[in-house]
């Protein structure tokens, strides 16, 4: 099973010998610069998305990259088990990096303590326009042109 760390400016995700395997790498790692979201996904099967790409894709077990039209995933998941989703910028190498880790919870409060603060809120919107006179309309008493 992996296991999920920050470590300076990158989450890094340790893979288990038989997903490292299935996805031919030991470790992937993502800048915590590019991070957009982090939650737990209890249906292990709902973070499959796009086509699958090179890992294994057996029953239960689901290691690799799979494609999108906007980019690819990384998955190592098990069946039947609660999965961490790291979901990132479009500058990043996935858009998504989803892995079923031991402690769900407990990973995903480690990388949202390193995640940076929101961006500054916007300043307010100014106050709208003052709404228009229009012309009376002709059945108000306005004068009719020549289209009616």
């Amino acid at each position: 099973m992996a296991h999920v760390t920050v470590e300076g400016t990158e989450v890094v995700v340790r893979l288990g010998l038989r997903e490292s395997l299935a996805a031919r790498r030991r470790q992937v790692r993502v800048p915590v610069s590019a991070l957009r979201e982090v939650h737990v996904e209890r249906s292990w099967w709902r973070v499959l998305r796009g086509r699958a790409g090179h890992g294994t894709w057996s029953p239960g077990r689901c290691s690799g990259v799979r494609h999108r039209p906007d980019g690819e995933d990384f998955v190592a998941v098990r069946a039947e088990s609660t999965v961490l989703c790291l979901e990132l910028d479009a500058g990043a190498p996935y858009r998504r990096v989803a892995v079923s880790v031991p402690d769900p919870e407990r990973a995903e409060r480690a990388v949202r303590a390193a995640m940076p603060e929101g961006d500054p809120p916007d300043p307010p919107d100014p106050p709208p326009d003052p709404p228009r006179h229009r012309p009376p309309l002709q059945h108000e008493g306005g004068t009719a042109d020549d289209h009616g």
